[in-house]
Order: structure tokens, then C-alpha cells, then sequence
């Protein structure tokens, strides 16, 4: 019997969806709503470090950021979270004690995915031992673009059931997808098979987050809920630089999905490189100029 969904998958109006994400970038945002904007941007960042020299000190340094990203006077919220490789998990858990931050941490063979499953299930069960409450997995793009849908759905629900009470968010590589109506498809798998988040790339490959990609996603998500009342989050990760691309992505949260999704609980930056520019941002409205980049501690 043929691999289906329980839900319809439409076909993607390519057209359509870039001309919507175009017009999110023309939103005029008044000052104090633009600060507030940028200021939940923060709450909803993952920190991250997924790099082969990481060590405890890089870590230790990453988690301080997420507790406190700019001084008081800024009025600045923690991070989301911090995201790490699972060998770095317990050290993370406890540099964040009582700080109400959970630790990430990708498995299943991150980058690639193309680990065996038996592996990957291993790896996650040793990030959610080691304290992690939460796991980024990446699916096997090439078994999915070959039309192995029930495999890619199937190893998705082995790893939500690897994942215990950890959520699980799942990666997939959408610069590698070739298609909109394939990230719809992947979107929609993804969530039946018990997915709790879905996020557009690893931020190795590019291009990784656009806005037409993830209004994709978003999209996907609002369906479902409609259908089911079951709310599913959403994560671009990759290729968001600036405070004004952050805001743009909130603007086509609010006008797709509505202000529930506006929660670390339903939306996530996967963007670490991002924070930077928002603090200068951030910076100017309380101090009235740019403070230098240099002003600020690297996460």
C-alpha cells in the first residue's frame, strides 16, 4: 500500500508565496514598536555553537551570553536557548542552573543525517540523558528526495519516541529541497509524524532560512492547526544577519499566524550571529548612537 498522509499536501503557488514574502519587507515599524520587536527577537534566539573546536571554556562563555546578552540598562531578555553538540550537553545544563534556559543539542548525525538510524537514535538518547530538553534532528534529504517518505517519516517518529519529554525540532536542509511544494511536503510529514518544531537548515548549507521557505513552514503550521488545534513552532536557522531581516520575519509571523506564535514556545531564531546587530540596535534607542561592534561580548 502507498505511503499517505492523513492530510492533503496543496501544491505551492512559487508565485504567490514570493510576492507575499516581499511585501513583509515593506511594513513601516514605529521606534518603540521596532525595540519591543527586536527585544522579542532575543527572547526567541538560539545561541549556538556547533563548531569542532568547541570546548567547555567556549560554552561556558556561550551560556553567559544567553543569560545575560547586554547590561541591565538595556533591558534585554535572555536567550531561548543554547544549542550544543551532545558531548557538551551536561556542561551546558550546568552553566545554565536555574536559569529557566534550556539546552539544545543536535543529534541523529548533524549535518548530514545520513548516519544509521541505530546511531542517531543512540545519539539522541545520550543528549536527552546528558540533560537536554530539547533535540535538533536533520532528516536524510536523499532518501527523502528519492520518494522515501514512509522511511523518513518513520525514522522521525523513532527519534520523537528517542526524545522522551525532550521536544523535538526537525531540520530540513531546505536549500537542499530543491522545490516549495517539497518543503510543504517535508513540513506536513514532519508534524504527523510527531514533530513538536519544524526548522529550515543547519546553517552549513546554502542558501539556508528565506523568508518564502519559512512562510512555507508557516504556513504548513496554521493549516494544521485549523484542522487539529495542535500548535506546532517554527524555526529559520541560517542566513539571518540583521535586526531589520529579524523583524521582517516577526511582521510575517503576526500577519500569517497570528500573535500566539509570537512565544519562544512556537518561533525560534537559529541565528547566532544575528544577536550582534540587534544589540547595536538596541543599544542606540536607549544610548541615542551606534556603539561599536566591539562594545558588545561575542556569544
Amino acid at each position: 500500500m502507498p505511503f499517505a498522509l492523513k492530510f492533503p499536501v496543496p501544491r505551492v503557488d512559487q508565485v504567490g508565496a514570493e510576492e507575499r514574502s516581499v511585501k513583509f519587507t515593506k511594513r513601516s515599524i514605529k521606534n518603540d514598536a521596532k525595540s519591543e520587536g527586536l527585544k522579542m527577537a532575543v527572547s526567541m534566539m538560539d545561541l549556538t555553537t556547533l563548531e569542532g573546536a568547541d570546548s567547555k571554556g567556549k560554552v561556558t562563555h556561550l551560556c553567559r551570553k544567553a543569560r545575560q546578552p547586554m547590561q541591565a540598562k538595556y533591558h534585554c531578555p535572555p536567550c531561548a536557548a543554547v544549542c550544543v553538540y551532545p558531548n557538551q550537553v551536561s556542561h551546558a545544563v550546568k552553566e545554565l542552573e536555574g536559569s529557566g534556559i534550556p539546552v539544545a543539542s543536535v543529534a541523529t548525525g548533524f549535518p548530514s543525517g545520513q548516519y544509521p538510524l541505530k546511531l542517531r537514535l543512540a545519539d539522541v538518547k545520550d543528549a536527552v540523558n546528558s540533560g537536554a530538553s530539547e533535540i535538533d534532528m536533520v532528516i536524510s534529504r536523499g532518501t527523502f528526495l528519492e520518494g522515501g517518505l514512509a522511511e523518513v517519516f518513520d525514522e522521525i517518529a523513532a527519534v520523537k519516541e528517542a526524545c522522551g519529554k525532550a521536544h523535538l525540532k526537525v531540520i530540513f536542509e531546505t536549500g537542499e529541497l530543491q522545490t516549495y511544494d517539497n518543503v510543504r511536503l517535508v513540513s506536513q510529514l514532519s508534524i504527523e509524524a510527531g514533530a513538536d518544531f519544524i526548522k529550515t537548515s543547519t546553517g552549513k548549507v546554502s542558501p539556508a532560512a528565506t523568508l518564502p521557505v519559512t512562510l512555507v513552514m508557516v504556513e504548513t503550521v496554521r493549516d494544521h492547526y485549523l484542522a487539529t488545534g495542535r500548535k506546532i513552532g517554527v524555526k529559520p536557522a541560517g542566513g539571518i544577519r540583521t535586526a531589520k531581516q529579524a523583524l521582517q520575519y516577526l511582521v510575517m509571523v503576526k500577519e500569517t499566524v497570528g500573535n500566539d506564535w509570537l512565544t519562544p514556545d512556537l518561533f525560534r531564531f537559529g541565528a547566532s550571529s544575528l544577536l550582534g546587530d540587534v544589540e547595536l540596535q538596541l543599544a542606540k534607542f536607549v544610548d541615542g548612537n551606534y556603539q561599536s561592534a566591539d562594545y558588545f561580548s561575542k556569544g
